[in-house]
């Protein structure tokens, strides 16, 4: 039976693979969905306490799905 890993891809081209272990591809692009969104609002908070220091961007990450043996 097939598994699934998340791989995150930030803006600037670094790529993370996640610990996580899933048993549906589904399952991993929920994961992958919700890590993307807490890098965004990630982004928010740390603009919202200093905006000098961490200017707003429109960059977001990204992420792929691959299955594992």
């Amino acid at each position: 039976m097939a598994k699934y890993k998340v791989i995150m891809i930030y803006p600037d081209g670094t790529r993370e693979e996640e610990d996580e272990i899933f048993d549906t591809e589904s399952a991993a692009y929920d994961h992958g969905s919700y890590m993307c969104a807490c890098y965004k609002e990630g982004g928010e908070t740390l603009y919202l306490s200093n905006p000098g220091d961490y200017p707003l961007s429109d960059e977001e990450a990204d992420f792929e799905v691959v299955e594992i043996d």
